[in-house]
């Protein structure tokens, strides 16, 4: 998988990195810049995320309505997202179509035009996409649980922000937060499809060979003494429980990734795993039961998420707990390993199909590693993980003092804090 992949540092800095498909009829391009939520100072919550907005919103040279017509009118896709330690811009397109699609991202990227009357009106569509996720439980008990894990902490802000920031950000303090992260050493071009290595590097040279490297701006580590809240609850007129249950864990570079992404797989990840199994399919206790896990620079969290029966809330939650506990207490058979490494396996195969993910995976490794990845270095690094590694990161993760319990209850609900917290005594 992902043969013949070769990456470049320019003089200032700038990364560049290709996966060439000689046989593709595509090219897939992707911007990355390491910027994102948590190095976001208060008065700017939300910046990374209006910054990526305001970018579709027209350059110097074209409209709004000119960038995607160059990208879509020619068959192709462009989008973005932004997460906590970076932010992404991407294209795939007709493997002729390169130059054109290179230079429309390059264009967003160092020549935004940032207008005032576009920022006014964008900053409402966020506002209206802010107000949308409060009438949204999943989405509500997401950010309760990010702000309970970090709390007071610039990764326990929302992504989107806050209606003061975001109605308080002017024209000025957004370009200087842009102009200052948008720099060659903080950036990351990710190329893969019919393309080679020296074509990719001289695009991205001629474009911003010459621009100064500036300084990496640091962000704000998390330390043991970040607090952490164990329990977060909102009310709502819904008629459904919705919970999460949030460990802080180590981050991505710790070793024991490889068996957290083991035990997630076997705990919720997916219709065979533990919980959909116990609490829906044997309990019929919820529609929706996963985890899911999330890594950062020096921490992370694992999270189970459901959506639960009112009526039966309590019991849900304490099942969910038994079946961590059962995780910590006893290592797997030999068959349910088996399973999961064939399904990690496969999962891999499937999901470095096509120039859009290989691009993906090669400037996310890029980015979150400082160097390319292979999926065989990864894939073998799972298959050596074993059910004493499983049972063992289970009982370093799920531990009651790292845990949080985020809910969205309905307005008539009466049960208290203690009555929700007493659910996760099997965890002890």
């Amino acid at each position: 998988m992902l043969k013949h992949v070769q990456s470049t540092v320019l003089p200032n800095g700038t990364r560049v990195i290709t996966a060439p498909q000689p046989d593709a009829e595509s090219v897939a391009v992707g911007i990355w810049v390491a910027v994102g939520g948590r190095y976001e100072p208060v008065p700017l919550a939300g910046a990374s995320h209006f910054i990526e907005h305001m970018l579709f919103k027209g350059t110097r040279t074209r409209s709004a309505r000119e960038i995607s017509q160059a990208i879509e009118g020619r068959g192709g896709y462009l989008n973005a997202y932004t997460q906590e330690d970076h932010t992404c811009y991407y294209a795939r397109i007709p493997h002729e179509r390169l130059a054109e699609a290179f230079s429309v991202l390059v264009d967003m990227y160092r020549e935004p035009r940032l207008a005032p009357d576009d920022m006014d009106r964008e900053r409402g569509v966020i506002i209206e996409e802010l107000r949308m996720g409060h009438d949204q439980p999943q989405q509500v008990v997401q950010e309760q649980l990010m702000e309970g894990l970090w709390h007071g902490h610039t990764l326990g802000q929302p992504l989107i922000g806050n209606e003061r920031s975001l109605k308080t950000m002017s024209q000025t303090s957004l370009d200087a937060f842009r102009r200052k992260h948008y720099i060659p050493c903080s950036t990351v071009f990710a190329m893969a499809g019919r393309l080679d290595h020296a074509t990719a590097l001289a695009l991205v040279n001629e474009a911003l060979g010459q621009w100064p490297a500036g300084q990496q701006p640091a962000f704000k580590k998390t330390a043991r003494t970040t607090p952490q809240k164990r329990i977060c609850i909102a009310k709502r007129n819904i008629e459904q429980v919705h919970a999460a249950i949030g460990f802080r864990c180590f981050g991505r570079h710790d070793k024991r990734r490889f068996a957290l992404r083991l035990f997630n797989s076997i705990l919720g990840e997916n219709m065979s795993s533990r919980l959909f199994q116990i609490v829906r399919e044997k309990h019929g206790l919820a529609y929706a039961v996963q985890s899911t896990f999330q890594l950062f620079h020096e921490t992370g969290a694992l999270e189970i998420a459901a959506g639960l029966d009112r009526s039966r809330a309590l019991a849900a939650l304490r099942v969910i707990a038994r079946e961590v506990s059962r995780l910590k207490k006893k290592p797997i058979g030999r068959d349910e390993l088996r399973r999961t490494r064939d399904y990690l396996h496969g999962q891999f195969r499937l999901g470095l199909e096509g120039t859009s993910n290989q691009m993906q995976w090669i400037g996310d490794t890029l980015m979150n590693y400082g160097r390319f990845i292979s999926p065989d270095d990864v894939l073998s690094n799972l298959m050596a993980v074993t059910a004493e590694d499983i049972q063992q990161v289970a009982v370093d993760v799920c531990n009651l003092r790292h845990a949080t319990l985020s809910l969205v209850v309905p307005n008539k609900d009466a049960s208290n804090e203690a009555e929700w917290l007493g659910t996760l005594t099997p965890l002890e």
